[in-house]
């Protein structure tokens, strides 16, 4: 078995793409969350609550080529990655990159909304007009993956994970088991989603979107008694995830040691979780890990807001940790960010982690009584110095992943 160690970082979120302009946002409580103007021209959605990223534009040095195949969910992700393999030190590392020892494991819920658009038009306008050449790249669900995989010339194992809210978790650790098990030395991972009014009309449908449009800053309210729903946001993480001995080899900065993973389907309702398989989900990556529960200094929550989510998570949480491991859920400063949520989420408490200091739940005044009595960060950040953090993510389908980071 070898040793998976995380050797570069970086990430795109409606409050800046740097940890440190983030980290001082969240100290103040300031999130990301904004009234989108346009949906609230869309008849019957209720919600008009966002996520966005405002300041987004491909680097100068991209050419119309390398991008013509790319809609903004595969730009985030190119974006996001460039920065991590700068991070990393493997940019400029073709050799490298294209010999076969390097792979991608990267995720979104679906490719870009406006390629999904044009392939609708066929059926429901009777024209093919509307279609380009790159229509399908741009809207497939591996968008985010191939785009990746030609324009930094990676040639080894590509996994595309497409599994809604767990498709930056499942890509992490897909990407650890590759290089766990011998397969790759280094592994491009994460998740990126953009922001469309269809994903927010979709969980509108199901009742599970905050409609608290007056006053986006105090919405959404992980584990809080008046929370009313989820926000959608958007952005892009990636993780450079490489075999220790190659990292030491060459000297590379190394933030911190994956040390296990597990994921998990409960298989009994589309939309409804579980805490039963939640917690099975933890416990076994845990396990993975050779780790015991009350060794674990901090939890990131999925806590995305809805009702049934937040007391699921909650009641697992406190089945496998009890009530002493401090919890924070980031959706209350980002919204929900659907595929990238698992890479951004897992980007941030490594950061945190490194700097001993973890971010509040934001918006949590009353925590719901129906959820566990677990310990929320509630307030100002906390000062906690640990050596091992847990990343929860839990998607549609029944879909749950756990990922534990160490130190190294």
């Amino acid at each position: 078995m070898k040793r998976v160690v995380i050797t570069g970082m970086a990430g795109i979120t409606s409050l800046g793409s740097d940890f440190n302009t983030i980290a001082q946002a969240m100290r103040e409580g300031r999130t990301g969350i904004a009234v989108m103007p346009d949906w609230q021209e869309i008849a019957g959605l209720h919600t008009a609550l966002g996520g966005p990223v405002t300041d987004f534009s491909v680097p100068e040095h991209y050419t119309r080529k390398q991008c013509r195949a790319m809609g903004r969910v595969a730009k985030l992700a190119v974006v996001a990655t460039e920065r991590a393999l700068n991070d990393a030190g493997l940019r400029e590392a073709a050799d490298l990159l294209g010999n076969g020892e390097v792979g991608i494991a990267y995720g979104s819920c679906a490719g870009s909304s406006q390629g999904l658009v044009e392939l609708v038009s066929i059926e429901y306008e009777k024209t093919t007009a509307n279609l380009t050449a790159t229509t399908y790249v741009k809207a497939m669900s591996h968008t985010c993956a191939v785009n990746a995989a030609i324009f930094f010339g990676v040639t080894g194992r590509i996994i595309p994970t497409t599994s809604a809210c767990t498709s930056g978790s499942q890509a992490i650790g897909y990407a650890y088991e590759a290089i766990k098990y011998g397969q790759q030395k280094v592994m491009i991972a994460g998740g990126a989603e953009e922001l469309c009014p269809s994903q927010a009309a979709v969980f509108d449908s199901l009742y599970a979107t905050s409609q608290m449009n007056s006053e986006p800053e105090r919405s959404p309210r992980p584990f809080d008694k008046d929370r009313d729903g989820l926000v959608i946001g958007e952005g892009a993480g990636t993780l450079i995830l490489e075999e220790y001995e190659h990292a030491k080899a060459r000297g590379a900065t190394i933030y911190a040691e994956v040390k296990g993973f597990a994921t998990n389907c409960d298989a009994r309702h589309i939309t409804q979780p579980t805490t039963e398989y939640m917690a099975k989900v933890m416990q076994a990556a845990l396990d993975d890990a050779g780790i015991k529960a009350n060794e674990v200094g901090y939890i990131s929550a999925h806590g995305t807001s809805t009702e049934r989510g937040d007391q699921c998570e909650s009641q697992a949480v406190h089945q496998v940790f009890g009530d002493k491991t401090p919890i924070s859920s980031l959706k209350g400063y980002f919204g929900h960010t659907l595929g990238a949520c698992g890479a951004l989420e897992a980007w941030l408490s490594i950061e945190m982690m490194r700097q001993n200091a973890f971010a509040a739940n934001v918006n949590l005044d009353d925590v719901d009584s129906n959820c566990a009595p677990i310990d929320y960060i509630r307030g100002e950040p906390r000062k906690i110095e640990t050596d091992v953090i847990v990343s929860n993510n839990f998607a549609f389908g029944g879909i749950n992943t756990s990922l534990v980071f160490t130190r190294v």
